[in-house]
């Protein structure tokens, strides 16, 4: 299936009163998106990267918190799950939006993985069979993303700037959905988020949705590399930013490749 295909399915679902889609149809994004984050490798599925106080999953690698962690950013997997639950899928007994991860340390975790424990099995198998859930889950995330935005801005002129591009991104000048546009605004807030949770800044400053929007340069014709331009500058401040023991430098490679992926 080609690239304009799978987001102009997307588009049904962003701009239909009644949000649908087909299991077929959420499959196609959800392979799209898994690519990206986990290069469709099952070994992904469930991870925990290096220097990180959280575990990562599903195509969306949706951050879950181990109870008593320590880290800042949004925790999305209980979303996920409070998404599938209100929609009535199948899941672990013993899942649900409140269980914290289930291994309190990486160590834990791996070994449970190598061992592929019961536990272990029946958390890969929901995230293996679920993968159209997951894609719808990331649809909906985006519908909500502008209003989050301009909830969270005072400034009347922010507002408005927040807006029009968000639209001038993912819209053509004559009004019709962009499907790279659409693309490129629903991969960004899986990836890096909506920017308005004040916790996901280091020195302040974030690299969120809001933030990369808010950077863009307006002289630039082609929206969407507009929108690469100005994420690549927003995730270079943020490795700047960064703590040092988490060795963020070693993601901006891989980051910038995703990004050409919007524009090229």
């Amino acid at each position: 299936m080609r690239l304009f295909v799978i987001l102009s399915l997307l588009s049904a679902i962003l701009f239909s009163d009644n949000i649908t889609l087909t299991k077929t149809q959420a499959n196609y994004i959800a392979q799209k998106v898994w690519q990206n984050e986990g290069a469709g490798k099952d070994k992904y599925l469930i991870w925990w990267n290096k220097g990180e106080d959280f575990a990562s999953l599903g195509i969306g690698h949706f951050i879950w918190f181990p109870k008593g962690h320590t880290e800042r950013f949004r925790e999305v997997f209980p979303m996920v799950v409070a998404f599938m639950q209100k929609r009535g899928v199948q899941m672990p007994a013993w899942l649900t939006p409140e269980t914290d991860f289930p291994w309190q340390t990486k160590e834990a975790f791996f070994q449970a993985k190598k061992a592929k424990t019961k536990q272990y099995m029946e958390l890969f198998t929901f995230l293996k069979k679920t993968f159209h859930y997951q894609a719808a889950f990331m649809a909906e995330r985006l519908s909500q993303a502008l209003p989050q935005m301009l909830k969270s801005i005072e400034d009347k002129k922010k507002k408005e700037t927040i807006k029009r591009r968000f639209y001038e991104v993912m819209h053509n000048k004559d009004g019709s959905v962009n499907e790279r546009g659409l693309y490129v605004l629903l991969d960004y807030t899986n990836f890096k988020g909506e920017g308005t949770l004040k916790s996901e800044r280091y020195k302040g400053q974030g690299w969120g949705l809001l933030q990369v929007l808010w950077h863009m340069d307006d002289k630039e014709a082609n929206k969407q590399k507009a929108f690469a331009l100005s994420a690549s500058q927003m995730l270079s401040r943020r490795i700047k930013n960064s703590p040092p023991e988490r060795s963020e430098e070693r993601w901006r490679k891989g980051w910038n490749v995703r990004l050409d992926t919007y524009w090229k």
